[in-house]
């Protein structure tokens, strides 16, 4: 049963080429075709006729495995039945590198249908398959012939995964089962920093190992586990060891109570990221405005915790040149099988090629959660077992404390606008801990148990992501309105004890959170209506589009009136194109606020170009909405002096079903753009539409997230 209600523009759809010529130049190409040039790399024929399809984007729930499958059906022009998608292995699937960004569709379709094509091409030219050299280059002038060919499928071609997850069979890493595998269990402290008392640890771990089925108990440093025979042994004797180890904590520093204070003081890697136009004199009827805005520390919180099976293979350690060319062989649910593989070898000091790593579907996640940590764990314990996999699902409690979180920001905005309500200068600053600790892109590892054990790698600030590739701290700061000067500062936290990492929209969340609240606070200060004003300012014809649009499908005016009428009612809009350069997105929220704020209604209309799967676009999109009324409304990380706090779902309340609002969805059909990411267009719209509708319902504006009864009341 769906949670939400979504309405689209109309039902049908197809699996469109690119704009025609939009993809022909070679440096154009997704890097991963660039590096992997091979039709075998993509595709490869079957006996029977059918096809495998290979790719290095791994399905995180987001259904890009059938948008994929799409894609190369509608190029081969066979039915869906006849395309086989070959799990991610280092293996055998080509290196695309993380599944992030939104990029998936974009980055992989493309490769998937330029290969595709010239596969087609060679058939139709060479019906006898075997006679057929697949180990070529792809040429991908074959896409600008085979295109004038294909034809969209004018209907909706549902997931045929989506029976599977609500029906329940095993189809998870948590499900996967090994001959003689074996349990693990980590024991860790919530704190930050710790050691323990090694005379205590001596006497415990005698007595834990003599529990029945522990096969070892195993330190180096302050890593400590488990191996047991089954699931409940390993964690009964972690539990032992956990509540009867005696640590020695230091504090970290941090108050929950002035944290916005303490971010901007702390020491920071600091950049002007943009500057554009002249700085305007500010004149005596130019009005200055300026806020600062807030977001906490949020964890991942996926429905399942992490989890990994290992085992290393001793046979290929007596004797390299027997069959098995792997030493490490790991199950994991990361989105970068290449990046783990590089950390892992790295964190074991192993030759790349001697550790093998399969994805296996996990808990639905955008950005960095402890997919790759748990992975280390495993193979860590399984070191101990030779020949002997070992299976580990992180309890909750370690999957909060131990996964990178998406960081506290905070954001200050400042502007001078003329009588006539144009913006002369616009000034957004923000502090934020970097939006990326992913493995495989330093000289050291960046897997946590790696931090912890004896010669441990150095502990990694988190980086930001290259501008090219959408920023992180920085995203979506710089403005869509029309100004005659914009300056962004970024100041890169560094040294804080809480680690970071990619979370769904990594910045954005922030800063379109506070962008849209500070130009609402304008509007309203101005006396003008916020869709009137936005687009008063704005220039780009498809964002002029997606927001009368929105307004169109909200009754944006009619609604604004009726519930001005009602107490405790609001309405509130907000808008961003996604990275700047992807997808195109406005939302109408409606609330009620009584002693919690809940909202009623979100009406979101999308551009993200030409559409491949409107299905899967309208999934994605409404479960970000939801996902961003999640953390607007509840989700903040606790903590003490000690350490996280927030272990577990009554510390770390999120949106439950009966609190999820109706969900209508707009999308811009027929568009002549090529594709883009919908995955992660709705994070800061949403929460800025809700915020801007307490405002509304209230008449007092709430700066910091989430949006609970006690940061309203701080702000009254």
């Amino acid at each position: 049963m769906r949670c939400a209600t979504t309405h689209c523009a109309r039902s049908d759809v197809g699996c469109t080429q690119p704009e025609q010529g939009a993809s022909m130049n070679a440096n154009a190409l997704p890097k991963s075709l660039q590096a992997q040039p091979l039709i075998s790399q993509w595709v490869r024929p079957r006996n029977d006729g059918s096809w495998d399809v290979y790719s290095g984007k791994v399905d995180i729930g987001q259904g890009i495995t059938h948008a994929l499958r799409l894609i190369a059906a509608e190029t081969l022009q066979c039915d869906l039945q006849s395309i086989h998608m070959i799990n991610p292995s280092t293996m055998h699937s080509p290196d695309e590198g993380m599944t992030s960004g939104s990029y998936s569709v974009q980055d992989s379709g493309t490769a998937v249908r330029h290969a595709c094509a010239h596969a087609k091409w060679l058939v139709d030219h060479e019906p006898n398959r075997q006679n057929i050299d697949w180990h070529i280059p792809i040429d991908i002038e074959k896409l600008v012939a085979h295109s004038s060919q294909t034809s969209s499928q004018k209907k909706t071609v549902y997931r045929d995964d989506l029976l599977a997850s609500v029906q329940g069979p095993p189809q998870f890493i948590h499900d996967l089962k090994l001959p003689a595998m074996l349990h693990g269990q980590m024991v860790r402290s919530h704190a930050t920093n710790t050691t323990i008392d090694e005379r205590v640890w001596s006497e415990l771990k005698d007595r834990a190992s003599s529990m029945t089925d522990v096969v070892q108990v195993v330190k180096s440093n302050q890593l400590i586990g488990v191996v047991a025979k089954t699931e409940h042994a390993a964690k009964q004797a972690a539990d032992f060891l956990l509540n009867r180890l005696q640590w020695k904590v230091d504090a970290h520093g941090m108050q929950a109570a002035t944290l916005a204070q303490q971010l901007q003081k702390q020491k920071a890697d600091t950049q002007i990221f943009h500057e554009s136009g002249t700085e305007q004199a500010a004149t005596a009827s130019t009005s200055h405005y300026s806020a600062t805005y807030t977001r906490p520390y949020i964890h991942h919180a996926s429905l399942a915790p992490s989890c990994a099976l290992a085992v290393w293979h001793s046979k290929h350690r007596i004797n390299p040149a027997s069959q098995l060319p792997y030493q490490l062989e790991v199950w994991s649910h990361s989105q970068g099988i290449y990046s783990l593989r590089r950390d892992m070898a790295l964190a074991f000091e192993l030759p790349e090629q001697e550790v093998q790593v399969h994805h296996a579907r996990g808990a639905g996640c955008y950005g960095q959660n402890g997919a790759d940590d748990v992975a280390y764990d495993a193979a860590w314990l399984a070191s101990h077992v030779p020949d002997q996999p070992v299976r580990l699902m992180w309890s909750r409690r370690d999957e909060m404390i131990v996964s990178p979180m998406g960081s506290a920001m905070v954001m200050e905005l400042k502007a001078n606008i003329t009588q006539d309500h144009q913006i002369l200068n616009l000034e957004h600053v923000v502090w934020s801990q970097g939006h990326s600790s992913r493995p495989g892109r330093a000289a050291t590892s960046a897997l946590f148990g790696s931090w912890q054990k004896e010669n441990p790698h150095p502990r990694l600030d988190p980086i930001n992501v290259p501008a090219a590739a959408g920023a992180g701290s920085e995203r979506n700061t710089i403005t869509p309105y029309r100004t005659q000067h914009h300056k962004v500062v970024s100041h890169r936290l560094l040294g804080l004890p809480f680690r970071t990492s990619a979370l769904r929209s990594l910045g954005a969340h922030g800063n379109v959170f506070a962008a849209e609240s500070f130009i609402d606070e304008i509007a309203h200060d101005r006396g003008i209506d916020p869709i009137d004003y936005r687009l008063s300012v704005l220039d780009d014809p498809r964002g002029v589009h997606v927001l009368k649009l929105v307004a169109q499908h909200a009754s944006w005016k009619e609604k604004k009136a009726q519930l001005a009428q009602k107490e405790g009612r609001g309405i509130g809009v907000a808008y961003s194109r996604y990275k700047g350069n992807s997808s195109y997105c406005a939302v109408v929220a409606e609330v009620e606020v009584t002693h919690t704020v809940r909202v009623h209604r979100l009406t979101v209309a999308c551009d993200i170009g030409r559409i491949v799967n409107l299905d899967g676009a309208v999934l994605q999109i409404e479960g970000g909405a939801i996902q961003s009324t999640s953390w607007a409304l509840k989700e903040a990380m606790h903590w003490n002096e000690e350490g996280i706090t927030s272990i577990d779902w009554d510390a770390y309340p999120i949106l439950r079903f009966t609190e999820i609002p109706a969900v209508d969805i707009h999308m811009v059909m027929d568009s002549p753009h090529p594709s883009v990411g919908a995955g992660e267009a709705t994070q800061g719209p949403t929460t800025a539409a809700i915020s801007n509708a307490v405002f509304s319902a209230l008449g007092v504006r709430v700066r910091s997230l989430p949006l609970t009864t006690d940061n309203i009341q701080k702000a009254m």
